[in-house]
């Protein structure tokens, strides 16, 4: 059974950094695509990062590019999102997911990813 556990939120203030991580237990991530996504109150799941198995591959929704960086280590089986230069409008939920297929990459769509985090908190304040 594939978990994947999120940690690494928190409250901080706007222009702060934080660093996500999420673990895995069940497969191995060298094989896997990994996503990020988060959500707001009241609205819909919105893709954030994703990073290829390889780690040669990465997308960035157009509202994080230059503040997140995805990266991995797939000898911890553990991928990160280092979030720096933070603004109130990130304030979300963080869930970390990965699609069921090996070798795939499906970077944008929620519906592509099988396996999902209970997510973690991001609060930046103003």
């Amino acid at each position: 059974q594939v978990q994947l556990v999120e940690s690494g939120g928190g409250l901080v203030q706007a222009g702060g950094s934080l660093r996500l991580s999420c673990t895995a237990s069940g497969r191995a991530l060298s094989t896997a695509t990994l996503g990020w996504f988060r959500q707001a109150p009241g609205k819909e799941r919105d893709f954030v990062a994703a990073i290829s198995w390889s780690g040669s591959s990465t997308d960035y929704a157009d509202s994080v590019k230059g503040r997140f960086t995805i990266s991995r280590n797939n000898a911890k089986n553990t991928v990160y999102l280092q979030m720096n230069s933070l603004k109130p409008e990130d304030t979300a939920v963080y869930f970390c997911a990965t699609p069921r297929r090996t070798f795939y990459y499906p970077p944008t769509r929620p519906a592509s990813y099988d396996y999902w985090g209970q997510g973690t908190q991001v609060t930046v304040s103003s």
